[in-house]
């Protein structure tokens, strides 16, 4: 798993928005960041693209704790339902491996605000040599 959190380090959003990867297991990534002023829309909830980068680098690093080694992930597509604002923070997105496949990646995430969700998200990861 050090490949995964050493992936997920080099990733300069998930720095600017004070993310950390807190539970890295087979086909499960967890990731909690705090809603910063940067990261606010007009009315001071957290703005969609932080709920959305969230969800999608927890279900894409769920989806490459599964990979050979050698590959790395990237997404082709990803579907977020939008539930609720986030308001306090900090956020925390819970990523899973629906099911793996040697060309296609089937994942999920939620992501919460304390214990309310506030996304529900579902995609499809590509393995990619590198």
């Amino acid at each position: 798993m050090e490949r995964v959190t050493k992936s997920f380090e080099r990733q300069s959003i998930m720095q600017t928005f004070g993310a950390q990867m807190t539970v890295v297991e087979p086909g499960h990534v967890e990731i909690t960041a705090p809603i910063l002023p940067g990261s606010q829309q007009q009315h001071g909830y957290a703005h969609a693209g932080l709920i959305f980068a969230l969800g999608d680098s927890a279900a894409g690093y769920a989806a490459l704790t599964l990979m050979a080694e050698g590959c790395e992930v990237l997404t082709a597509e990803m579907k977020i339902n939008l539930l609720a604002p986030g308001r306090n923070g900090p956020l925390r997105a819970v990523g899973h491996v629906e099911k793996s496949g040697a060309r296609l990646v089937i994942v999920r995430a939620d992501v919460f605000d304390g214990d309310v969700k506030v996304a529900l998200m579902q995609g499809t990861m590509v393995p990619v040599q590198v």
